[in-house]
């Protein structure tokens, strides 16, 4: 998946933390509340304004960051 259109990284916008396409919503905000338990629909009822496939996007920005750095620890 080419998250590159979702996933956003602005420096005035919650730090500099990815976002999902320049909304207020964090990468880590959406793997927290996957992580509590709360599946992909109670998730978009919560936030109607996110999408099923940003919520996927943010599993692949998470995965591909977990790859790069266990590259550099190998």
């Amino acid at each position: 998946m080419d998250y590159a259109q979702i996933i956003t990284i602005e420096p005035g916008k919650r730090s500099g933390k990815p976002c999902i396409r320049g909304l207020r919503i964090t990468v880590y905000d959406v793997l927290e509340y996957l992580a509590a338990g709360m599946s992909e629909d109670q998730i978009l009822s919560d936030f109607p304004e996110l999408q099923r496939e940003e919520i996927r996007a943010c599993l692949h920005f998470a995965a591909d960051r977990e790859r790069r750095l266990m590259g550099r620890t190998a």
